[in-house]
């Protein structure tokens, strides 16, 4: 069974910076795309960022507009966790926070921001960025 555990989560304040961790167990995380989505109230679950696997292919990073140049995905094989580094924080980030894996993958960037790509989900962290 797989399974993802997000962590690093909290309060901070407007241009703070914080990292996500999520880390995978129960199953292949080279295979993996790994994405971040974030959800607000009364939103839907957001695009946040994405990583393709490295193995046999070109590495792909995509990123909704809104985080482009602040927050910055990452993966460690080793550890079989994927990051999300997030810089120059707003109170519009604001959200939970969600790590999910999925395991086919696509040329289209667009492909990237559906959730039905993604198999598996974490339970959520909790970001709130204090103004």
């Amino acid at each position: 069974q797989v399974q993802l555990v997000e962590s690093g989560g909290g309060l901070v304040q407007t241009g703070d910076s914080l990292t996500l961790s999520c880390t995978v167990s129960g199953g292949t995380f080279s295979r993996y795309i790994m994405g971040w989505f974030r959800l607000t109230p009364g939103k839907e679950r957001e695009f946040v960022a994405a990583i393709r696997p490295s193995s046999g292919m070109r590495r792909s990073i995509y990123y909704a507009d809104s985080v482009k140049g602040r927050f910055t995905i990452s993966r460690d094989s080793a550890k079989n966790t994927v990051a999300l580094q997030m810089n120059a924080l707003r109170p519009d980030d604001t959200a939970v926070y969600y790590c999910a894996a999925g395991l086919h993958t696509s040329d289209s960037a667009a492909y990237y921001y559906r959730l039905d790509v993604y198999d598996y989900w974490g339970q959520g962290t909790q970001v709130t960025v204090a103004s």
